[in-house]
């Protein structure tokens, strides 16, 4: 291990940050009467009850009993957010209310802002380790940028741990289940003196995997992460409190499963070159891959924070400090099957980030408040890739090349033509340039981005109370953020730099030609003007059909004389709030909030120049051959959301209520084609929804709950998408209604024994995983539709010894989580399928 990151996982000091973050300042719940939830979505302490924000909190307890994990998991007592494992440990989106993004290439950022103590993780691979000693996690709906800055435009996740406690004690837990999956946690808190408390805890998930690479002989989506987690609370005064934070954790396993969907037509020639079997065809949940390499996820998450409070009665002041860091490396067997069709696909990315919040709030007994601040953030990312073809792509190249042209060219006979015709040309010191060359194994691209981000926010909230129980809430946020990139490619695919119209190929065009029987006069000017269009609307270039094998031409790199590798983006966000305490215990709001995502930037060998600086790049001689164009960059994000909002809390029954219509004006999209990811700027998307969780105590000891999440999306303006326009239709990936049911029963048995009984149903209505074809009314889509059951019993003994056992899908539901075209097979679809049944035991023991 770096000593560096060693002394950062153990050392618990340093300084403490995050973007606008407001969910660390509260009280332990044990304090707070059982039936109210204190949270601080609004960077104030209200109960559940009264804050007038679209918010959904899972407690500890809850979270303990419903075995959840990781972020991963959450999503199933949490209907209102999303969580899409992609192709590695590091690649993992959130989504709330149907937006969301961020995985896949670290120059997007997340459209769900998640914080963890009020620290931002700015990107998901340092989101997603084992959620750590738990308060409770709070899931905010809708924009949040006034109070949580730039990338909150789609919503927040909060996760709250507990501080070091002044009274010594602890806990140690221990679960075994199936898939030999084994966790361990253990912390311990307690006074230092009579000013400095302190808390130390660690833990372990480690899993077999749950499918086998019946290729390779082993197992695939394991669990191998272990963290640790150090802090130190000083409070010498009843004013002043300081907390450090130092954390470790880190990710080693085989991840993901990826299977065939659609066996397509080159699905003959990869099992050819496998010797008989290249994957499971068709077959997803028999959970059986063939691959030809391991897939490594290598993840270092790491970090120091400080946050200091100081009260001064009328005032209180808060400096939040922090500095991450986050190591990871991949590497993947791309083309998922066991042909070695791709060698390697390696992505090594280092993210170091600082933020700085200082803020300040008032608590006069007049009838206004307020709440100002400002926050900075620096990052950096630094990206090696390396994706190379492997020993078998020329043969499947040749095999799919010859069926196309009924077995009259190859890659010999190509190398030979183009090679001769260089050499004739003067441009090529021999004929046999190209010899071996095309596709040869090792080649490919080899790649460097660099990224940097500076920005900075002021934002504010003013309350006035206008009567009792009636209060005006208005904020602004004004945000400045600056980014410079770079990238350095260098392409050895020698076929993909070949120019096909180039005047020395006239005499094999004019060859070719005449072999398809056009006669002479007419060859020879269309070999001499390959460019022109035919009246059937066809090319006059018999090469075209070959430029679906120009996988990876030479790129454009940039800062160039044209492109100089740098976004400017500011906007001014606002709030404007209503609530009214109708009674004691209910409450009602109104609101107007927007919300802001800065540019994302093209981090990838599918960054390509802007089709507008085609001319001035063509000028500079920067062009290059088989020159295509596309996006450096996504334009920033606007979101808007009206909400209406009721809430009632009673001894008895509980319930939230939210009605909103949310748009996004350039939304972020990200899609895989199969070859490479195409980003680009949705017009617009909007969802109109109804959100509503509640319970209710029917006999003591009993709680019926239910979360329920009603969806209306629509692209309203999408005419530039992988499909063409597709504005008027309905997203893919947002299912109409998700809802979870859940029951939770104590059982008295005597004065030092209990029996909780949970379980909780979660559904998700079918929703299509690709976006629709108006161009093809019948293109392939998938579907998915979840149904799963989690269920757990408690036995405690004296209130410190619980024995439990669990179980998560418990029905066996067999789902698609994400579906894509197959990488280079064309008519081949891939996809993920979801985990299966899982059960075990587990021990906890609290002192």
């Amino acid at each position: 291990m770096n000593i560096t990151k060693f002394l950062t996982a153990t050392a618990v000091g340093g300084l403490i940050s995050a973007v606008p973050a407001y969910a660390q300042d509260v009280q332990d719940e044990e304090s707070i009467d059982d039936n109210v939830i204190i949270v601080t979505a609004t960077k104030r302490e209200q109960t559940l009850q009264e804050i007038p924000v679209a918010v959904s909190v899972t407690s500890a307890e809850d979270i303990a009993k419903a075995q959840v994990r990781d972020l991963n998991d959450l999503q199933t007592i949490a209907p209102t957010l999303r969580v899409n494992q992609l192709q590695s440990s590091a690649n993992t989106n959130f989504i709330i209310r149907g937006f969301g993004n961020g995985a896949n290439n670290a120059g997007i950022e997340p459209s769900v802002g998640v914080f963890i103590d009020g620290v931002y993780r700015s990107r998901s691979a340092a989101a997603i380790g084992d959620l750590p000693n738990l308060q409770r996690v709070e899931v905010l709906r809708g924009p949040q940028s006034t109070l949580f800055g730039k990338n909150a435009s789609a919503g927040v996740i909060s996760i709250v741990t507990q501080k070091p406690q002044f009274d010594f004690g602890g806990s140690a837990e221990l679960s075994y289940g199936n898939f030999n999956a084994i966790i361990a946690k253990a912390d311990i808190t307690g006074p230092i003196s009579d000013t400095i408390a302190f808390s130390l805890a660690g833990n372990l998930n480690k899993r077999d995997g749950y499918a086998d690479d019946l290729n390779l002989g082993t197992e695939v989506n394991e669990r191998n992460r272990y963290g640790f987690r150090g802090q130190l609370l000083a409070e010498p005064s009843d004013d002043l409190s300081v907390r450090l934070i130092a954390d470790y954790d880190k990710i080693d396993e085989d991840c993901c499963v990826a299977a065939n969907l659609i066996n397509g037509p080159t699905g003959a020639i990869v099992n050819a070159l496998a010797g008989g079997v290249g994957f499971d065809a068709e077959n997803p949940f028999s959970y059986d891959v063939y691959t030809n390499l391991p897939s490594e996820n290598e993840i270092e998450n790491y970090g120091i924070s400080a946050q200091i409070d100081y009260d001064l009665g009328a005032f209180s002041l808060t400096s939040i400090t922090a500095y991450r860091g986050v190591d990871s490396f991949s590497n993947q067997d791309s083309d998922f099957t066991s042909a070695d069709l791709l060698g390697q696909n390696i992505n090594d990315t280092e993210i170091r980030t600082f933020t700085q919040e200082l803020r300040i709030a008032s608590d006069f007994d007049g009838p206004i408040n307020f709440l100002l601040g400002g926050y900075y953030f620096n990052e950096n990312i630094d990206i090696v890739n390396d994706i190379e073809y492997g020993d078998d792509f020329r043969a499947y190249g040749n095999a799919l090349l010859g069926a196309a042209t009924g077995g009259a060219l190859n890659f010999a006979t190509l190398e030979g033509a183009f090679g001769g015709s260089d050499f004739a040309a003067g441009l090529a010191a021999s004929p046999a340039v190209y010899a071996n060359q095309f596709f040869a194994s090792g080649t490919g691209y080899d790649e460097v981005y660099t990224f940097k981000n500076e920005a900075f926010s002021i934002f504010g909230t003013v309350d006035f109370e206008i009567t009792d129980g009636l209060v005006l809430t208005g904020g602004l946020n004004y945000t400045n953020d600056r980014k410079n990139f770079s990238s350095d490619v260098l392409a050895s695919d020698a076929f993909a730099a070949i120019d096909f119209d180039a005047p020395q190929y006239t005499a094999f065009r004019e060859q070719l030609l005449l072999g398809a029987g056009v006669d002479a006069g007419t060859a020879a000017f269309l070999a001499a003007n390959p460019t022109v269009t035919l009246p059937d609307g066809s090319s006059a270039n018999p090469l075209d059909g070959l430029r679906a094998f120009q996988f990876q031409p030479p790129l454009v790199n940039l800062p160039n004389s044209v492109e100089d590798g740098r976004t400017k983006d500011d906007k001014l966000t606002y709030t404007a709030r209503l609530a009214y305490e109708v009674a004691p215990s209910l409450n009602v709001y109104v609101s107007y909030a927007t919300g802001f995502k800065a540019s994302s930037i093209n981090l990838s060998r599918d960054s390509r120049p802007f089709a507008t600086d085609a001319t001035a790049l063509g000028a500079a001689g920067l062009l290059q051959p088989n020159q295509t164009f596309g996006s450096r960059f996504a334009a920033p994000e606007n979101a808007t959301v009206y909400e209406i909002g009721i809430k009632g809390q009673w001894d008895v029954a509980a319930f939230n209520l939210t009605f909103f219509e949310q748009s996004i004006k350039g939304f972020q999209s990200n899609v895989f084609n199969g070859t490479g990811f195409e980003l680009a700027n949705a017009g617009e998307q909007s969802t109109k929804g109804i959100e509503f969780d509640g319970n209710v105590k029917p006999i003591d000891g009993l709680t019926l709950s239910v979360a329920m999440v009603y969806l209306d999306p629509v692209y309203d303006s999408f005419p530039n998408s992988i499909n063409g326009d597709i504005s008027g239709t309905t997203p893919s990936t947002i299912p109409a209604l998700s809802t979870t049911l859940g029951v939770d029963y104590d059982i008295f048995l005597s004065d030092s024994l209990g029996l909780n009984l949970r379980a909780d149903y979660h559904y998700e209505s079918k929703v299509n995983l690709f976006d629709d074809n108006p161009n093809d009314p019948a293109a392939i889509n998938f579907t998915r539709e979840v149904n799963a059951l989690n269920a757990s019993a408690t036995l405690t003994y004296n209130e410190d010894l619980k024995f439990t056992i669990w179980g998560r899908n418990l029905t066996g539901a067999e789902y698609l989580t994400t579906a894509f075209p197959s990488v280079g097979q064309a008519g081949s679809f891939t996809g993920y399928p979801n985990q299966p049944r899982t059960y075990g035991v587990s021990a906890r023991y609290k002192f």
